[in-house]
């Protein structure tokens, strides 16, 4: 219990969403209500050259979305919350879920036109398998969209969790009058083209007071004091339990852009999300209060910073005390290391940091030593299990179309599927090269990171592959299989067998000709 002072500070959450639900912008206010940044920058707008903090990659400032996981940390009323900004688009979701390893609580944003969607509904799965609680937050409620009540049911039916709304909005769209908080008993009023500050906050512990008669119209009056009272009928009152253990999802209403209902959110937030939690491992759960350091690596980045070509793991403590220049044994190669410069970020911008503790997020320069997974201890033998691996589900050649940067390609393609959003396989003796992923963007996002950051220009050429399968067995029916089928099988960048199925049927009748021979979805089984 050596460091409980500075591991009840600290509180981590991921935001995730479907793509254009805000969840961006939503970040940026997190920021500025944390006094991390001054001015939010415009997501979308490219008249505007002041781009989003946490959208760091050239091709998220050009097309107005996340594909990469961002990194954030602000202070905000005594504590130090870790923000991790995720892609919302299906073709990045292995990020996503990884990430959502890494931290204790998520807010889901929902857009209040659309409701919930079929992301959502996936993202909200993997909250469910790990009983993560989950924050909703109902946003761009200055816009004609569903009914409340509607919301909060679709929610309930779609996402399979109760809910409980915190907050209550008045009207929609042009009618938009502000939000009722129905945790604190206060009133914030909206005005259009205005953003919401603290001086707008009115305490308001009676709806029955002469305040809501004066300042509301009689219509919305009797429509608020209606609502709330079916609320307090219907749902049962919010109790924080239920909530931790990922079976309650309180519900906020508000508008991102407008600075709207987000510090309600954000104060809430940090009342009742959760401390810094256990961590499942091989030989044991991890405590975070455990004197002696652990951690896991959930994501890398390479060029984070292009000029100096970079290569960023991002580390998540889950016990003790990380320090700087302190050696610590990475389990999977079985060698100590230290680290003379760890970061912690505020996306692009890093700061060398000298300690850290459970809940936090650092980064470590990497010279190629990890890999998605990999933990460091201070000697005990033990890794971090539940970080998904996916097998993928599309399948390109990669072409070189310039010989002269042939080891530019090489060395890029080989760092970015390094990052775990897509694996690279090599076929005849490594010349022919095959990379699968999960979506289509990623493929998009290869080929424009291969020209912009390596200089080495592709193209990607489809290839007529349904699965891949890791292949292991007896050594002689495995030499066997090769010979026959040798112009589907390849090698991953550890140098283990995979077979590449053209189709279910295929893989089927292979697996029953074999019996011998075990076929699997993931590289985890070489771990």
């Amino acid at each position: 219990m050596k460091y409980a002072n500075e591991i009840n500070k600290r509180k981590s959450f991921a935001i995730i969403a479907h793509p254009d639900a805000g969840k961006t912008t939503l970040t940026e206010k997190f920021l500025l209500f944390g006094g991390a940044i001054q001015t939010a920058g415009a997501v979308k707008s490219n008249k505007i050259k002041k781009h989003t903090t946490s959208d760091f990659m050239e091709i998220e400032r050009q097309r107005g979305i996340s594909v990469a996981t961002s990194v954030m940390s602000f202070d905000y009323r005594d504590t130090i919350v870790n923000l991790l900004d995720t892609p919302g688009h299906k073709d990045f979701a292995e990020d996503t879920y990884r990430t959502l390893t890494a931290v204790d609580s998520v807010v889901l944003v929902i857009d209040c036109v659309k409701g919930v969607e079929e992301q959502t509904e996936r993202l909200m799965e993997v909250c469910r398998m790990r009983d993560t609680p989950v924050i909703i937050f109902v946003n761009k409620m200055d816009r004609d969209g569903k009914m409340p009540f509607d919301l909060l049911d679709e929610l309930e039916e779609k996402l399979s969790i109760r809910v409980r709304p915190l907050s209550w909005p008045i009207n929609m769209g042009k009618d938009f009058r502000g939000v009722y908080n129905l945790y604190n008993k206060s009133y914030v009023s909206f005005s259009p083209n205005k953003k919401a500050t603290d001086d707008d906050i009115v305490p308001l512990k009676d709806l029955s007071s002469s305040f809501v008669d004066e300042n509301f119209n009689e219509k919305d009056a009797d429509q608020l004091r209606s609502d709330v009272e079916l609320i307090e009928g219907v749902y049962d009152p919010f109790e924080k339990e239920p909530y931790l253990e990922g079976k309650l999802a309180p519900v906020f209403f508000g508008s991102a852009v407008n600075n709207f209902g987000v510090k309600d959110l954000l104060d809430t937030f940090v009342e009742i999300a959760p401390l810094p939690k256990p961590r499942p491992a091989s030989t044991r759960d991890i405590d975070p209060y455990e004197d002696k350091f652990t951690g896991f690596i959930f994501k890398i980045h390479a060029n984070l910073d292009p000029r100096h070509r970079d290569r960023i793991a991002f580390l998540r403590i889950c016990s003790g005390k990380f320090e700087r220049n302190k050696f610590y044994h990475h389990v999977r190669l079985d060698k100590d290391m230290r680290f003379s410069n760890p970061y912690t970020f505020m996306a692009r911008e890093k700061n060398i940091v000298d300690d850290a503790y459970p809940g936090d997020v650092v980064g470590l320069f990497d010279t190629g030593n990890f890999k998605i997974g990999d933990t460091l201890t201070e000697g005990e033998e033990l890794f971090f299990t539940g970080i998904p691996s996916f097998s993928p589900e599309l399948f390109k050649e990669l072409v070189n179309k310039d010989p002269m940067k042939t080891k530019q390609l090489e060395k890029g393609i080989r760092q970015l599927t390094d990052e775990g959003v897509a694996q690279l396989f090599t076929q005849h003796n490594g010349n022919r090269k095959i990379i699968g992923c999960v979506g289509d963007l990623q493929f998009e996002v290869i080929q424009y990171r291969l020209l912009q950051e390596y200089g080495a220009a592709c193209q990607f050429n489809t290839l007529p592959f349904y699965k891949a399968c890791w292949i292991t067995g007896d050594k002689q029916k495995i030499e066997d299989f090769i010979r026959f089928k040798g112009q589907n099988i390849v090698e991953d960048k550890d140098g283990h067998l995979v077979y590449l199925a053209q189709s279910e049927w295929y893989l089927n009748t292979e697996r029953s000709n074999n019996p011998d021979i075990e076929f699997h979805f993931s590289s985890e089984i070489h771990k």
